[in-house]
């Protein structure tokens, strides 16, 4: 199921970083705002998965309003971008799958995945994410 989870995006231009109240410690960063949520939404996937595994609940996601006057937050919130970033929430354990590809785009997935700083299995879980999202 898809949902939209409040991010938090700080910094200046070279040094973005990104946050998700719903997921206290839930962070990455980026060169861009752009690769900052991209990346952000990344490690947010790899974080709700680690949960599912290990039994915990996913938080349902956190209304705009209900971060802006929450007291706790204002400190974060000086000077933030508020973004929603839209996820697939994973419903179970990780699933062992066994495919064919051709070598050539084998080696250019793992290099790909490597720049990003992600496996191959999280490299394709999230180009699967993005075309269902854009299907």
């Amino acid at each position: 199921m898809q949902q939209h989870y409040v991010a938090l995006v700080h910094g200046k231009p070279g040094a973005y970083g990104i946050s998700f109240p719903d997921f206290p410690g839930c962070v990455s960063a980026g060169a861009s705002v752009d690769l900052a949520i991209q990346r952000g939404t990344d490690a947010l996937h790899f974080h709700m998965e680690g949960m599912v595994e290990d039994g915990e609940p996913i938080p349902a996601p956190s209304a705009v309003e209900d971060i802006r006057t929450n007291r706790e937050l204002a400190g974060d919130l000086r000077e933030a971008i508020i973004t929603l970033v839209p996820v697939v929430t994973p419903v179970g354990k990780p699933m062992r799958i066994n495919v064919s590809l051709d070598e050539g785009l084998v080696s250019a997935i793992d290099k790909a995945a490597e720049k990003a700083g992600q496996t191959r299995s999280g490299f394709l879980a999230e180009a699967a994410r993005r075309a269902l999202k854009a299907a």
